[in-house]
């Protein structure tokens, strides 16, 4: 394909964080960013050239908006498929209305990295009482209920540890879900990559990440599994891009078992929280590497500096008042981002520290030394 060269316009469907990023790197390397989504003076709105506040049910909009850029992409992939359909119809999107369509819905995503033959765990879908009580009898316990669309930082999942939780479990979702059997399993990983439309491939090799009530709270880079496994959850990640057929930039989602097996848990086909590191810490970051991969420009070096770590900031934070920011800042080797977002609300992504050093441990001591020190 012929690339698209600075001084084009990039549209952005989505308003959040993950498009603020883009979009500084987008305006530092020459691009103009239009962004489009149902609020205002959003993180993305504050750093595009255009902001389009529309629902993304508008199709007439969407192609408006579509038909005045070089290119579409999103940065979160709730985005309704008929409105990248919709975009499409004007622009090209990337990645695929198909790769959203696939990852956005948990079932669909399952079923379809189960049939291409990649490793996830035990699941079966769910519509009504009968239907878990049979797939409990299946998958086992302990299990999780999750909504089978549009959940995401441990939105809709219900744990169920034993067949009496089935009922309680079922009358607080109540819609198509997927019961996956709940692994007992050593650490948390996940592969960012990126993949050209010529099948160029990179990554930011496996990181470990921690969650806290569902939400990422730590990543550490590089994630100090043995190499075999590192290797092992890379080769997938590419087998993923591949079959997909992604041009972009797509994360997935590992379990570590305890006995050394690696598991999809899900897809992001965009920039993910836990690639947010590459930003301070590596030649190109995941933002500039979506650039470059939806232009069809070549693929930038992923080498890392040096070991670092990134920390949430949730507005759980702003409980006591404003953050002691100075005293954050005051901490060797740290990087603070904030989103430009003005209400801060418990588990609300604010922003994220991003801490550098000379072993991945002593990164992830500084990034949440740094974190503490902003509670006054």
């Amino acid at each position: 394909m012929n690339p698209i060269l600075p001084g084009a316009t990039i549209g952005v469907l989505g308003s959040g964080q993950l498009g603020r990023m883009f979009a500084i790197a987008a305006r530092r390397m020459g691009y103009r960013v239009h962004t489009f989504s149902p609020d205002q003076d959003t993180p993305t709105g504050q750093i595009a050239d255009v902001e389009i506040q529309a629902e993304y049910s508008d199709l007439d909009a969407v192609r408006e908006f579509a038909s005045r850029v070089n290119v579409v992409t999103f940065e979160f992939e709730n985005v309704p498929a008929a409105t990248a359909e919709a975009a499409a119809s004007r622009a090209p999107v990337r990645p695929s209305g198909e790769v959203l369509h696939i990852s956005q819905h948990r079932l669909r995503e399952k079923t379809y990295l189960q049939n291409h033959g990649f490793p996830v765990a035990p699941f079966a879908s769910v519509s009504s009482p009968a239907e878990l009580a049979n797939a409990l009898v299946r998958v086992g316990t302990p299990a999780i209920l999750k909504s089978a669309g549009f959940g995401y930082d441990g939105k809709g999942q219900f744990p169920i540890l034993s067949a009496h939780d089935a009922e309680s479990a079922w009358s607080q979702l109540a819609q198509e879900a997927v019961l996956e059997r709940r692994i007992d399993f050593a650490c948390e990983l996940s592969v960012v990559a990126a993949r050209g439309e010529d099948g160029a491939f990179a990554h930011w090799g496996a990181v470990r990440n921690h969650h806290v009530r569902g939400i990422l709270d730590i990543t550490v880079a590089p994630s100090g599994v043995p190499p075999e496994i590192e290797r092992n959850a890379v080769e997938i990640a590419r087998g993923v891009l591949d079959q997909l057929k992604v041009a972009g930039v797509l994360c997935v989602e590992f379990f570590l078992t305890r006995d050394g097996y690696l598991l999809i848990n899900e897809l992001a086909p965009r920039p993910h929280n836990s690639g947010h590191f590459s930003i301070d810490a590596c030649i190109t970051s995941q933002f500039e590497q979506q650039l470059r991969a939806v232009c069809g420009l070549p693929l930038g070096e992923t080498r890392q500096f040096c070991p670092a770590a990134m920390t949430n900031l949730l507005g759980d934070l702003w409980t006591a008042g404003e953050p002691d920011w100075p005293a954050a800042l005051a901490v060797s080797n740290s990087k603070l981002h904030l989103y430009g977002k003005m209400e801060p609300r418990p588990g609300r992504k604010m922003g994220h520290i991003t801490a550098l050093a000379e072993t991945p441990g002593e990164a992830e001591a500084f990034a949440i030394q740094a974190r503490s020190a902003l509670r006054r």
